[in-house]
């Protein structure tokens, strides 16, 4: 769910901290400074740390692969594929749909913030790691008399003549995880989550949740247990439907993995290009997709969520411009007081669930 925001309370006097305090809580400058710092990390980490060089062995037939001079995908198609095609799809699916300025603003945020974070995770982890490319020997070029029964280090390479060189060496040593293939999951992830919630692949039908509705209406004929032919009306025909629209609904489910597959194959060209194992890739895919998931799910309800097109409520600035409403604290208090009641004292509203 979406980290709650504080209401404050004492902010309304006059002065430039009140008014910062103000501007604090109605809007998301909290999430673009955070965004900031964000982006501000993953640049010094990427242009101004050098990676951990572990020692290898120059008759290690792991990384002993040919170097690629033309990659399948590089970095450059990579934030084509990963950046600028989500970017775009959501854009066109927010304008298509006539989305409120809302929802276009927390589409995009969770998208960079996806990517960001990502980014700058993957980048810590490789230099901290520090963990050879099958190609490592290619870009080294040991020198002769190199001794292949014992473990070398950076020293033992000739090819550090010019800035390129040095480059492409020391890139050398960050294998793991793979950024090619955690960046086109948190990119293309997003979009596929983002997709599925506003095709509502997911999402219960008319407001029911089946599964749950049925085992509950298990025996409400009067029978005791819920055993026996006394299976409500109501549960058989929830179910039925429930298998129809499952059914139905494969050609928008295929829609939403696609940019689940094509993220898969950019991760499979790492390995071709003998830039990866499959080790690497596997744990950017992890990465990624929980990085993404991490950010879609702080604007969106989760997806099977009768409200799962529709993004969280904002600060109240962003209510106002996207056209969104927010209970205030009391008015859920007694939302959720009313459906306790309704249910027998239990409460099974949910917050995702809630008008707004």
């Amino acid at each position: 769910m979406a980290p709650p925001r504080a209401n404050p309370t004492g902010n309304s006097g006059r002065g430039a901290l009140a008014a910062f305090s103000r501007f604090w809580h109605r809007t998301y400058a909290s999430d673009y400074i955070g965004f900031v710092v964000l982006l501000t990390a993953y640049l010094l980490v990427q242009f101004l740390v050098e990676p951990f060089h572990r020692m290898f062995s120059i008759s290690d037939l792991r990384i002993s692969f040919p170097y690629a001079e033309v990659e399948r995908v590089p970095t450059s198609h990579s934030f084509i594929y990963s950046l600028f095609l989500p970017l775009a799809v959501v854009l066109v699916t927010n304008l298509l749909t006539r989305a409120p300025a809302h929802k276009h603003h927390v589409a995009v945020l969770g998208l960079a913030i996806s990517l960001v974070l990502t980014s700058l995770l993957t980048d810590v982890l490789k230099n901290a790691a520090g963990r050879p490319r099958p190609d490592l020997l290619a870009r080294c070029a040991p020198a002769p008399g190199t001794p292949r029964d014992a473990l070398v280090s950076l020293a033992a390479c000739t090819t550090t003549g010019t800035k390129d060189s040095r480059r492409r060496l020391h890139d050398g040593w960050r294998s793991f995880p793979s950024g090619h293939s955690s960046f086109a999951f948190a990119g293309l992830g997003y979009l596929s989550l983002f997709l599925a919630g506003q095709l509502r692949v997911f999402a219960r039908v008319g407001g029911y949740d089946y599964d749950h509705d049925h085992d509950h209406d298990d025996g409400n004929d009067g029978l005791a247990g819920g055993e026996g032919p006394g299976i409500s009306r109501r549960g058989s025909m929830a179910q039925q439907h429930a298998e129809h629209v499952v059914r139905g609904d494969l050609l928008r489910a295929l829609v939403c993995l696609a940019p689940l597959l094509g993220a898969t194959m950019i991760a499979v060209s790492r390995c071709q290009d003998y830039r990866h194992d499959v080790y690497d890739v596997s744990v950017g895919a992890v990465l990624g997709w929980t990085v993404t998931y991490w950010s879609y799910r702080r604007y969106w309800p989760r997806l099977s969520s009768g409200r799962c097109d529709t993004p969280y409520a904002g600060p109240p600035a962003a209510e106002v411009a996207g056209r969104y409403g927010r209970l205030r604290d009391e008015e859920e208090g007694l939302v959720r007081a009313a459906a306790g009641r309704r249910s027998g004292g239990v409460v099974q509203a949910e917050l995702d669930e809630l008008p707004r």
